[in-house]
């Protein structure tokens, strides 16, 4: 068998930080069907109708923070975008980057290969299996040429793993999670890339991921439609802001407040130059933009990367929802979310329940594409729910399934479950209760027992996480066992 050569130049021995032991070991200890759509999914589109797609996704972006919710935050991109388009109320992600990426790309819940537990570190060696199949080469097979610009956060030591081996005819942008917005290094090492190949240029990272972007749209013949997938940084720390983007928040106290907002602010204008250059070309009409978050805003500072942040008010908010990054709350996994294509999406509030692995089978089915083949799917096809707002064939939300915790939504009951000694059992009616202040537990004693059998069916069904299986081995050999682990309390009700 042939050796595979590590390629990405931060990937090395594994050696966590002790910010990122903590935060591994403190989720671990506080606890942080199938559809197949089949050959054409319902509503595929005729070749010739075949849309544009791009595919946007913020960075620990807060549902509070866009205008859209009602912030003060400038965002009249996307604020646009979503008046006149459907604003999806009810989008949820997975609590962490990597976990959400991968169930974007594959269809499929990420406990199902490994990727459910936090984030790939900078040291990590994995990646998403090679086994799935990915919404990119979905989407390639039926005659789109794929783009991806920004972040990947799907395995970055082994080429294997990189976006172009995985279906992408281009890629420009970072590999790992998170990189300064001024050098693009991620911890002193570059992390720069365009097919493949390191960049060395100047620029603040939000900016050239919009710019490039733009020129994909203006060199790409519209004769072949275009799958792209913008993934930009913003608003993830580190908090750094170009300072004409400093000034327009002149007003705003607290310093990391005023940078996020910058951040935030100028990712929509590069998301306004992106709709702009779609119109001067001429595919406007034609194209379907989505945008979400792949998590709720951070509100815990181990949860920050490789930054240290515990000096910092963490800046984003999930109001009026419950926790954040890292969570199964609500903030933590309803995003906001919006799709818009003219004349094709009907402009207003959609209420029904979706997932992020409910894109594939979607976005296949408008590209007239092919999902069998392939492992079964989880997704859904919610196109019709999208643009006309009629009821969601969703009636299930897997929040995420791990050794540790497990969180899952039938209908209007939602169960959290955590599993180390002492267990938390927590209920909640969502409609009634979206912000998870009541609960029900002790007095709905059938559901909460009907919740957690379909969490142990599913446990059953999942695979060991890889970060677990991977970067807990780095612990094992220490004289006094694992470190001592934060309070469970603290940990999780931090920014509530």
């Amino acid at each position: 068998m042939e050796r595979v050569k590590i390629e990405h130049p931060n990937a090395g021995n594994l050696r966590l930080s002790r910010r990122q032991l903590l935060a591994g070991a403190a989720i671990v200890a506080g606890g942080v069907t199938a559809n197949l759509a089949g050959m054409f999914p319902a509503g595929a589109q005729a070749p010739a109708s075949r849309p544009n797609i791009i595919y946007i996704v913020a960075d620990d972006l807060g549902w509070a923070d866009v205008g859209f919710h009602g912030s003060d935050i400038k965002t009249p991109n996307l604020d646009k975008l979503a008046k006149e388009g459907a604003q999806l109320g009810q989008f949820y992600v997975q609590p962490m980057c990597t976990p959400t990426r991968a169930a974007l790309m594959t269809g499929r819940y990420p406990w199902r290969y490994g990727l459910q537990t936090l984030v790939i570190p900078t040291p990590g060696k994995y990646g998403l299996p090679v086994e799935e199949r990915l919404l990119p080469q979905v989407l390639k097979e039926a005659g789109y040429k794929t783009v991806m610009v920004g972040k990947w956060h799907l395995g970055h030591a082994d080429r294997k793993f990189w976006p172009r081996q995985r279906g992408f005819d281009y890629h420009y942008g970072t590999m790992v999670g998170e990189v300064d917005y001024f050098t693009r290094s991620s911890s002193g090492v570059l992390d720069w890339f365009r097919n493949d190949e390191p960049v060395e240029e100047d620029g603040y990272v939000t900016q050239l991921l919009g710019a490039d972007a733009v020129k994909q749209i203006e060199a790409h013949d519209p004769a072949t439609p275009m799958f792209m997938y913008l993934a930009f940084t913003a608003p993830h720390s580190p908090y750094q802001a170009p300072d004409e983007y400093l000034e327009k928040y002149e007003g705003i106290e607290d310093p990391t407040r005023r940078t996020y907002a910058a951040m935030i602010t100028c990712m929509d204008d590069e998301i306004g130059k992106v709709v702009a250059a779609l119109d001067q070309k001429g595919m406007r009409d034609n194209t379907l933009i989505v945008f979400m978050s792949d998590n709720g805003g951070n509100q815990t500072a181990m949860l920050a990367g490789d930054v240290d942040v515990s000096d910092l008010k963490l800046p984003a908010s999930n109001a009026p929802f419950r926790g954040g990054k890292g969570m199964l709350y609500e903030g933590g996994t309803r995003v906001p979310a919006l799709a818009n294509w003219p004349g094709k999406i009907t402009a207003g509030e959609v209420s029904g329940m979706m997932h992020v692995v409910d894109m594939l089978p979607t976005l296949a089915g408008l590209a007239g594409a092919r999902v069998d083949g392939g492992k079964t799917l989880d997704g859904m096809d919610v196109w019709q729910t999208i643009s006309e707002g009629k009821a969601s064939p969703r009636h299930e939300i897997v929040y995420n399934i791990e050794p540790f915790r497990g969180g899952v939504r039938i209908d209007d009951w939602k169960l959290i479950w955590r599993t180390p000694l002492p267990s938390a059992i927590e209920l909640y009616n969502i409609p009634q209760d979206p912000s998870e202040t009541a609960n029900l537990a002790e007095t709905n004693v059938e559901k909460v027992a009907e919740l957690k059998a379909r969490i142990e069916q599913l446990a059953r069904e999942s695979a060991k996480p890889l970060f677990m299986v991977e970067a807990f081995a780095a612990v094992t050999d220490a004289a006094h066992g694992p470190p001592s682990l934060p309070n469970e309390d603290a940990f999780f009700t931090q920014g509530d």
